[in-house]
């Protein structure tokens, strides 16, 4: 729903458009990107579980889940690779429910509030985590 719902705090861009922005911004950094997008937990979680041992980070916006998605917590946190969590909106300074994160304690780190641009900060970011703990 990208780009039609309410564009106020999620943008106009589609997620083909955020899709193509994460690209380039992976390809600026040398990193292999796959997008996917579900809007079924189980999903998200039989995703990450295929890409186990294949992947060296995930940047995540899980969307409602976030508040509650204990499931797809357990499945980042399984994954054994660096998360970034992302939102378009800042969900900080939204209603109180949105402000709780329940996976906050298994990310590095969270981007909230940079509509589009928090997603190619994430890569950046997830790309160098991942350089610096190789080497």
């Amino acid at each position: 729903m990208l780009g039609q719902r309410d564009p106020g705090h999620y943008g106009t861009l589609t997620l083909v458009d955020i899709d193509q922005r994460i690209a380039e911004a992976a390809d600026a950094h040398g990193v292999d990107v796959e997008c996917f997008q579900s809007n079924h937990e189980g999903e998200l979680i039989d995703c990450l579980q295929a890409q186990r041992g294949d992947i060296d980070g995930v940047v995540v916006n899980a969307g409602a889940l976030t508040h509650y998605g204990l499931s797809l917590k357990d499945s980042l946190t399984d994954a054994g690779v660096p998360v970034i969590e992302v939102h378009l909106s800042n969900i900080h300074a939204r209603e109180e429910w949105r402000r709780r994160s329940v996976l906050a304690d298994t990310v590095r780190g969270q981007i909230a509030g940079l509509g589009w641009r928090g997603y190619t900060a994430a890569v950046g970011a997830l790309a160098g985590i991942i350089a610096d703990e190789a080497s």
